[in-house]
């Protein structure tokens, strides 16, 4: 027996693993969790991928394709879990569309989606979303040609061969069926992911049958049991996020890493208080945002350049600086402007934040809705009073951030799906600016330019992981540029992945600003056939 192996390129540090099928894909999955390969960061399957991200101070993608290419696959991977019964009101949006496409009445499509059994291969996208595949060989329908901004939790969806469920609002590009009123993400639950690999699900008309499996109570609140007082946010223009490095090795659950889109910034605001340099910030976009101090702090600004103004109780007011440490003293009030350059700036406290973690982080994924609440008018920034270091009396260099209507560049690493696009395609990538459009957010930019990538290949593609600076490519051929609350996997294919080394730049290009990608790695997929004894043969 001989298998087919693809090394695909997935940016600086990741690379995708392509099999035949789901089965093989799964396999491979159990055993690199089983085997624990040195400098492996995180795994992330697909339908026929398996994504590995990498330290690259600890290993590189050639060692790790010699020690992959050697794992046997010949013993396939069997899993078996519990069955649920979920209750769906068949009302999606696409449910008219779906029919068409498979030739089939209304009540046949709800009749046969109620009959079926669906499996959980893998999860992905976002936490507690399932890929469950499906006994009945007709479901079988492409995606949406352009994903939507906005899909609502709960919507029970189509894509390909399989079938999902969004556990929180969120842009996907599924055919939208039904809904259901169960949670499949609650991380106050023993188990947040109401469905696991190998659960077995069973639909059941909402409107015929009440029955459904429930979930667990919720056995805790995620509350921040401190005193409050000390930063009282009296302004807040756009709600502002506490962030940090963000959280790993949480993939088998559906979360990604998130955290701050500029980590060199926040390390930046850390540094000038003697902060360690994971220590949580507050992310603030675009300025109008203020804070009135109820005891004497010392802070610190960092990132988008906005002008910082103390108010004193006593009246009057004074500048603050940019990228150092200043004193607050009680009743003093922090106003932050409008930067002129990038998007986003960062405000460290010295001894640092109180604030809930959640699976070992302070980040807020605006997506997966994991992690503590969103900051606004009233909330209060508690300090934890972390003993700190010496104050760092020299500021940080500061980067030149673009402003809205400017050009920056952003090198790209080309792949893992670079050979689905026309030459024309990849050249157009590169050729013309894109501007980045309103509807961007930390999920991802989206873009607009001129011309559109053109495909070569306009087949569905299984859905597979997604790196943060994934520039993915629906059928629009207006791409998406992937950041930091990004969906773990995704169904359109990746053209290529900005390089490591400009992921902070991207997180600080403001709407309206124009991107120029610039290749500096070349599109080399590597390919080896294995047999079941461990001899290979690369192509």
């Amino acid at each position: 027996m001989v298998e087919r192996l693809r090394f695909l390129p997935a940016g600086s540090d990741s690379f995708l693993v392509e099999l035949d099928d789901l089965e093989t894909t799964l396999t491979l999955l159990d055993a690199l969790l089983a085997t624990s390969l040195e400098g492996i960061v995180e795994v992330i399957p697909g339908a026929r991928t398996v994504m590995i991200r990498l330290d690259p101070l600890l290993t590189d993608r050639p060692r790790l394709t010699d020690l992959i290419s050697g794992i046997d696959l010949s013993k396939r991977s069997i899993r078996q879990g519990e069955l649920f019964e979920i209750p769906v009101v068949y009302d999606g949006e696409d449910l008219k569309e779906v029919a068409e496409l498979l030739g089939w009445s209304l009540d046949e499509v709800v009749r046969r989606h109620t009959e079926a059994t669906y499996t959980v291969a893998f999860t992905g996208f976002a936490p507690g979303f399932a890929y469950m595949t499906c006994d009945d060989p007709g479901f079988d329908v492409p995606r949406r040609k352009s994903p939507r901004v906005k899909v609502p939790a709960g919507s029970v969806g189509l894509a390909g061969r399989f079938g999902g469920i969004y556990p929180s609002d969120s842009p996907g590009g599924w055919q939208l069926i039904g809904t259901t009123p169960l949670k499949m993400w609650d991380p106050t639950r023993e188990r947040a992911a109401l469905l696991a690999p190998g659960d077995r699900v069973r639909f059941c008309n909402a409107a015929e049958n009440a029955r459904g499996q429930l979930p667990a109570k919720s056995t805790a609140k995620l509350e921040n049991k401190v005193r409050a007082d000390g930063l009282h946010v009296v302004r807040a223009d756009r709600p502002a996020l506490y962030q940090d490095l963000g959280r790993f090795g949480h993939a088998n659950q559906g979360v990604s890493e998130s955290g701050a889109l500029d980590r060199g910034a926040m390390r930046a605001a850390n540094r000038c208080l003697g902060n360690s340099s994971d220590s949580a910030v507050v992310e603030i976009t675009l300025g109008g945002f203020s804070v009135r101090a109820d005891r004497a702090l010392t802070v610190a600004v960092a990132g988008a350049p906005c002008p910082l103004t103390i108010r004193p109780a006593s009246g009057g007011e004074v500048a603050a600086p940019f990228a150092r440490a200043f004193a607050l003293d009680a009743g003093d009030e922090l106003t932050f402007g409008m930067p002129p350059t990038g998007m986003r700036s960062y405000l460290a406290l010295r001894g640092g934040f109180s604030v809930v973690q959640m699976l070992g982080s302070a980040a807020t994924d605006t997506l997966a809705k994991v992690g503590p609440e969103i900051i606004q008018a009233g909330s209060v920034l508690v300090p934890k009073d972390l003993q700190a270091l010496a104050v760092d009396p020299a500021p940080p260099e500061q980067q030149q951030l673009p402003r809205a209507g400017e050009v920056v560049t952003l090198d790209v690493v080309l792949g893992p799906r670079t050979d689905w696009f026309t030459e024309k395609g990849i050249a157009t990538l590169c050729a013309q600016d894109w501007e980045v459009t309103p509807q961007s957010s930390r999920v991802g930019m989206r873009l607009s330019g001129e011309t559109a990538i053109e495909r070569i290949d306009q087949s569905e593609l299984a859905s597979e992981g997604t790196p943060l600076g994934a520039i993915q490519v629906p059928h629009s051929g207006q791409p998406v540029l992937f950041l930091a609350d990004h969906p773990l996997t995704g169904g359109y294919p990746v053209i290529g992945v900005v390089a490591h080394h400009h992921l902070d730049l991207a997180g600080q290009v403001p709407i309206g600003a124009r991107i120029r990608f610039n290749v500096i790695a070349a599109f080399e997929p590597q390919e080896v056939m294995v047999t079941t004894h461990g001899a290979e043969e690369e192509t």
